[in-house]
Formats: C-alpha cells, sequence, structure tokens
C-alpha cells in the first residue's frame, strides 16, 4: 500500500507541543487520577444504552399507540447517537480504558449501531485527525456531493443552496451510513491518503457480522413481532435515523466547517506550513464549554480542540483540561477557536454553508 505524501513541520509549535503535553500530564499525575474513563463514563454509557433499548423493549411489547412509538423511535435515535458519542467513540479512540481488550468490546457498540468500527477507525481516528480540513484527504470534508466543505472542493450550482438543505442533508447520515457508506469505503482502493490499500480478511468478515447484527435487531425482529403495518415499522426506523443523523451530522460538522477555523493545504512538495499541533489548533473550534448537558451528551466532543491534541484521553475529563490547553495555546501566540454556546456554533455553521455555497470569483470569471 502506497500513500501520498503529506509532512508536517517540527518547528513552530515544538515549545507549544511540549509545553501543553507537560501541562496536562502534571494535570493527571498531580491529582493521581487516570486520564481513561472513570465511574462518571461508565454511569452515562449505561444510561445511554438504555436510552435506547429500553424504548426499543417497550415498542416491541406492542403495549402502546402508533404515537406513542413514534415517540419511543425518536427516544431511540437520541440514545443511538449518545452511543455513538459517549461510548463507541471513546472507546475506538483507545480511551476508554488501558485494556486494548476493553476498547475493543466497547467498541463493538459502534457496529452494533450499524456502522464499523475498523473503517471509523480508518477513516476518522487516522486520516481525519491527521489531516484535518486539509482537501482531498480528510474525508470528512466529503461527506456528500451537495454539499461543499471546503473552500478548495470544486463548486457546483445547486451548492449556492446548500444553506437551505444542509442540515436536512445531515439527517439522511446514518441511513447512509448502514446501508452505503461502509460498503463503498470497504470497496474503495484509495481513501485519503492511504492508495491501493487492502482490508483485514477479518475485518471484511466483522463488517458483515456488525452489519447483520443491525440488520437483525434493528429491522428483521420488528417486524415479526411489531403487530403494526409494514409501513408504520418503516415510518419508525426512519425517525429513528433521522433524529441520530440530524444529532450526529450537526455536532461534527460544528468543530470543522464554521468560522475562523482555516484549510490549510500543502505546497507542491506536501509540506504543509505549520506544525501538526498548530495546525490542529487552526482547524479546530469548541463549542458550549458551559453547557452541562451538552457536554455530558456528546461525550466531550464540543471540546475538538482537546480531543484532537488528546484523543487518547477520556472525554470525560475535556472540560477539565481544556481551560489549561487554552492557557498554553495563548501563551505561545497560537489561536483557540471557541464557540461559547451551541446556538452560536450553530448559527457559524449555517453562515460558513453560505459562504461555502457562493460561486468562487475564478469560477465566475
Amino acid at each position: 500500500m502506497s500513500t501520498i505524501r503529506v509532512t508536517f513541520p517540527n518547528r513552530d509549535a515544538a515549545s507549544f507541543s511540549d509545553d501543553v503535553k507537560s501541562r496536562v500530564s502534571d494535570y493527571f499525575t498531580s491529582r493521581g487520577i487516570s486520564d481513561k474513563a472513570d465511574w462518571r463514563m461508565m454511569l452515562k454509557g449505561v444510561i445511554l444504552v438504555a436510552m435506547t433499548f429500553v424504548p426499543y423493549g417497550m415498542i416491541l411489547s406492542n403495549s402502546f399507540g402508533p404515537w406513542t412509538m413514534l415517540g419511543l423511535a425518536a427516544l431511540m435515535g437520541v440514545g443511538v447517537a449518545g452511543i455513538g458519542f459517549s461510548v463507541a467513540h471513546d472507546a475506538l479512540h483507545g480511551a476508554y480504558s488501558e485494556n486494548a481488550w476493553v476498547n475493543r468490546v466497547i467498541g463493538w457498540s459502534f457496529d452494533l449501531c450499524g456502522a464499523n468500527g475498523y473503517m471509523w477507525k480508518v477513516t476518522h481516528n487516522v486520516i481525519h485527525h491527521t489531516y484535518t480540513n486539509i482537501e482531498g484527504l480528510d474525508e470528512d470534508l466529503t461527506v456528500s456531493p451537495l454539499l461543499r466543505l471546503s473552500p478548495h472542493t470544486e463548486w457546483k450550482p445547486f451548492h449556492r443552496f446548500q444553506h437551505l438543505y444542509g442540515f436536512l442533508a445531515y439527517s439522511f447520515s446514518t441511513l447512509f451510513w448502514v446501508f452505503v457508506k461502509d460498503y463503498k469505503y470497504f470497496l474503495q482502493k484509495d481513501i485519503g491518503p492511504f492508495l491501493a490499500r487492502k482490508n483485514p480478511p477479518r475485518e471484511i468478515v466483522g463488517l458483515f457480522i456488525g452489519k447483520a447484527a443491525y440488520y437483525a435487531w434493528a429491522i428483521i425482529i420488528p417486524l415479526i413481532v411489531l403487530n403494526v403495518p409494514w409501513w408504520q415499522f418503516v415510518i419508525g426506523f426512519l425517525v429513528m435515523n433521522l433524529v441520530a443523523g440530524t444529532i450526529l451530522g450537526v455536532v461534527f460538522q460544528l468543530a470543522h466547517v464554521v468560522e475562523d477555523i482555516t484549510y490549510p493545504t500543502p505546497d507542491v512538495a506536501g509540506a504543509m506550513g505549520s506544525a501538526w499541533m498548530a495546525h490542529e489548533l487552526e482547524t479546530t473550534s469548541d463549542f458550549g464549554p458551559r453547557n452541562r448537558l451538552l457536554c455530558w451528551y456528546v461525550g466531550g466532543l464540543n471540546f475538538q480542540v482537546e480531543h484532537h491534541l488528546f484523543p487518547k484521553v477520556c472525554s470525560i475529563h475535556y472540560p477539565a483540561i481544556s481551560g489549561i490547553v487554552k492557557e498554553t495555546a495563548l501563551a505561545h501566540g497560537l489561536p483557540y477557536n471557541q464557540h461559547d454556546t451551541l446556538r452560536d456554533a450553530i448559527a457559524s455553521h449555517y453562515a460558513s454553508l453560505k459562504r461555502l455555497g457562493r460561486q468562487p470569483l475564478a469560477a465566475a470569471a
């Protein structure tokens, strides 16, 4: 397997890298605590799993009317997104436990929700986290041809309306994921910087086992058990996924497609202008840091700056170390992007969709 070579210089942020790593390490050692999951994280995981599968059991009981079941399906969507944020995401980053097997087992919750954990680690952990906001490499910039999420992406006439349909497009993200996206990536030879890649046979088997498990509990069992017409089941299934898709799609975009972040490109030799940690600060933004419910539910993903710099630290600790990261970045003359509220971040993303949807001057000429 060959790769597209893109390099980050060691200059500029070397002192910041050493400084912030030392300060964050001191935070944990001085308190005698682990940077992995604690009881708060475990309790949250139990609550989110219950939020998904208790309503599921209630629906299968056939004890409720159609409107109540529809509400329960929507609640399941909130739970599924929460499992992705606050259970699977940390585990797949190796941030839940020091034990690799514990992370692997908990990471299977991602597959149980219909997405493939192995491919996520390739496209997200490796590619997105290394090449954040770099056109042609960061797969998160190519979530849909309907969306132009980078100023370096080819502009199409319909992009001028993306601020109007963008949030609706996000709602279909989990449906696309569970039925198309993973299969597409497994068949795709070139992904991001990786060319002519091959998937391990065991991961191919794992893909089909995971998908079969999801299709079984989410589709087959309800169709067998429920005393409702098939079209009512389809509506409930769609509602669950549209709710989960909207939440997941919006939250992930609020970190990298907002105002004040950058979209750096390498020079002809593949060299980036900033050291890697500085690059992450330039391309990433936090949001809603004082919103306790948001911090709890999205698993610290509103602290994306901290997550990108310390992906193996459990998200339960991000609120505590964010002050350290911000203070250190500013002391070194580096940016620390942040929107104070969720509303501000959504407004900034909307404005970015509108700006990126405009026809570039070069294309208009």
